[in-house]
């Protein structure tokens, strides 16, 4: 049976010996909550949850977490961009309860044995594990609020037997009451966690329950800011929730509070990073010969021990002795890792003087990218510099450590689905110097960023123009800090001002909220947002909340890398034309019949992904969009599960999401009125 049950305890087996004596779900609260060492054995177990470099697939791991949007494009579209070939599930696809139930059970009897001073052993080891159950708590709730909203809030341990009981508790909640337990789970957290975690970096502390509270917060109040007077926020047109849960919901009130618990939050993190974030000293590599670190923002991101770095507030440590390790070096330093950062995203970033690419005055030249990607980049804001491979990166530093090696471009023709640089602008974020991390497939223990101090300070800035329309003291302290560190000038407003909507909409998708333009200032903030947070899973979820999708529904978006034809690389004679490992010259094949490599310079000059193939393909005609795309919609079982009467489906407790059908194997609904 589906429904709230699932609560494996999978995590805990592993624990230690105690746990093995007795099934894990039959642990009796008396023989195992009396002491600190146990707490924190059953809640370390809960860190898997959290964004890691997976040890077994082939790509560059976290950093490929915004793929699939208009910053990234992966070798192979999602269906999300091709109404009705995202479809239903069959399962019990985006509804789950088995975490929420094991620390639930946590909650439960800890609580207890704590108030009644049950407990031996260190505090401080107790209180730290209380707060990773509540962090972990509202972690795993906000996983399934992102992806569906309305969902199910369950604060005990339901009885499995009691199928009547379980089917009540189904019913989901208005969105905006589940965010305000999940900020009531990450109060209690903040409450037990130490400023300093005991496992340094690698430990939950105070300011990642802040982070991910103004998180929660800022993804509410601007989601329903921009789906006020829909079907997808709580009581809109055809929502299809239960009035009577409603209560006093006042939707602009509720849209004022977490948009001030975001600035509250975001504030008491901000404050401590805002004049010390990671130094970046502009290089053009982040390590010299003998891997010595000489941009401290670069290796950051591809550090084993990211304990140095206080801006990293939490990471995935890994440990090639321990069998900890991922392939993620092995695919920056050997290809492109099936992915590419789109034109659209390259073109964002402003000239060094804060002038777009486009205005007057900038500097700019759009000839520069017949010359490269290098020179494409030019007198640009410092993170596309260094973050994005040019064309003569170095990608590692040898056997020795001193002779480097260096980024092929050929692999934008000869790469496969794995490998391929997609659109020729490849991801350098995340990718480390030691050859020894790269040489072969499981060698890289580069760390895993979780949360890093930066966001507080672009949710603050966000949250600060949405709720009051202007930059206040707090966030322009903020935005200059973020500016000086990208080595670009630091008067936000000189690129405000300089701003033209319509040139920047045709590469950002966040130049829109339902279908209209934003005012410049709230651009630069999203723009800013973009520019710092790229390849680090943000873009999708930001899109989402700010309603950045609607124009897609009637304009079809083309997504496109650089620029190839008329360029250095499709010139045979130029000394800079794509070659293969041999060294042999490439020349692009163009054909739509899935044997070609590079699409049709009729079509446009830039590499276009999608309009190399036309076989199996459904977005060559570019991506477009559905409403119901914004919410992911519930596995069929899920529905069966909840049937008030056996095999009568019609009598589930659990509605489906506006605008996708409750059957399995099926797109989304054409027509859908969400108004």
């Amino acid at each position: 049976m589906g429904l709230l049950l699932g609560a494996s305890f999978a995590g805990l087996t592993a624990c230690n010996d105690f746990l093995s004596e007795e099934p894990v779900d039959k642990i009796i609260p008396e023989n195992f909550f009396t002491d600190a060492e146990n707490l924190k054995a059953y809640t370390l177990n809960f860190y898997t949850v959290l964004p890691n470099h997976s040890m077994s697939a082939y790509s560059l791991g976290t950093f490929t977490s915004d793929n699939g949007t208009d910053n990234v494009a992966a070798y192979t579209a999602s269906s999300r961009w091709a109404p009705g070939e995202w479809r239903v599930g069959t399962g019990t696809d985006n509804w789950g309860f088995g975490n929420i139930r094991s620390l639930n059970f946590f909650i439960q009897n800890a609580t207890e044995k704590l108030e009644n001073k049950q407990i031996t052993g260190d505090p401080n080891t107790t209180s730290q594990a209380m707060g990773e159950a509540y962090f972990f708590r509202a972690y795993e709730y906000y996983r399934y609020y992102v992806s569906v909203g309305d969902y199910p809030i369950i604060d005990e341990v339901l009885p499995e037997s009691d199928r009547d009981l379980l089917i009540e508790k189904s019913k989901r909640y208005p969105r905006n009451q589940v965010a305000r337990h999940i900020l009531d789970d990450l109060t209690a957290a903040i409450n037990y966690l130490p400023e300093t975690s005991p496992y340094g970096n690698n430990g939950l502390n105070k300011d990642c329950a802040r982070l991910l509270r103004s998180r929660v917060a800022l993804f509410e109040g601007t989601w329903l800011k921009y789906h006020k007077g829909t079907a997808l926020v709580p009581g809109g047109p055809n929502w299809p929730g239960d009035a009577s849960l409603l209560g006093s919901f006042d939707i602009d009130s509720e849209i004022n509070y977490f948009l001030g618990e975001a600035m509250t939050d975001s504030k008491a993190v901000a404050d401590k990073f805002a004049s010390n974030l990671t130094r970046n000293t502009d290089t053009d590599e982040g390590m010299a010969p003998g891997l010595e670190e000489i941009n401290p923002y670069y290796c950051m991101f591809c550090a084993i021990d990211m304990n140095g770095f206080d801006e990293v507030l939490l990471y995935k440590r890994y440990n090639f002795s321990l069998g900890q390790v991922s392939q993620i070096q092995n695919q920056f330093q050997g290809n492109g890792g099936g992915c590419g950062y789109t034109r659209g995203l390259v073109q964002s970033y402003v000239m060094r003087n804060g002038l777009p690419i486009y205005a007057a005055g900038s500097g700019y030249d759009p000839a520069w990218e017949n010359d490269g990607i290098s020179a494409t980049i030019k007198d640009r804001d410092s993170r596309i510099k260094i973050f994005m491979k040019g064309d003569n990166s170095i990608i590692s530093y040898g056997v020795d450590g001193v002779t480097p090696a260096y980024w092929r471009m050929g692999w934008l023709l000869d790469g496969i689905e794995s490998t391929s640089s997609v659109t020729g602008f490849a991801i350098k974020k995340g990718q480390g110097y030691d050859f020894n991390q790269g040489s072969a497939n499981l060698r890289s223990e580069t760390g895993a960023i979780v949360f890093r101090a930066v966001e507080a300070l672009l949710n603050y800035i966000e949250a600060s123009v949405e709720r009051n329309g202007n930059v206040d003291g707090a966030a322009d302290v903020y935005w200059r800090a973020i500016r000086n560190r990208a080595k670009v000038d630091t008067d936000y407003m000189i690129t405000v001002n300089a701003t033209n909507m319509a040139e920047e909409a045709k590469g950002d998708w966040g130049a829109y909220s339902n279908n209209q333009f934003v005012s410049p200032l709230l651009y630069n903030v999203r723009r800013e947002r973009r520019n710092e947070l790229v390849a680090e899973g943000f873009r999708l979820n930001d899109l989402r909340r700010w309603a950045a999708l609607d124009q897609l529904i009637d304009n079809p978006y083309q997504i496109e890398g650089m620029k190839y034809w008329g360029t250095v690389y499709a010139d045979l004679e130029s000394d800079m034309c794509l070659t293969s490992y041999s060294g042999t010259k490439m020349e692009a094949t163009v054909a739509t019949d899935g044997t070609g490599n590079m699409s049709s310079p009729t079509l446009s000059a830039y590499v276009r992904p999608y309009q190399i193939s036309q076989e199996n393909n459904y977005v060559w005609n570019g991506y477009t969009f559905n409403k119901a795309h914004y919410l992911s919609p519930i596995g069929h079982e899920a529905f069966v599960n909840a049937e008030a009467v056996d095999g009568d489906i019609s009598t589930t407790v659990i509605y489906q999401n506006p605008g996708w059908p409750i059957d399995g194997g099926q797109g989304c609904i054409s027509g859908f009125n969400f108004r």
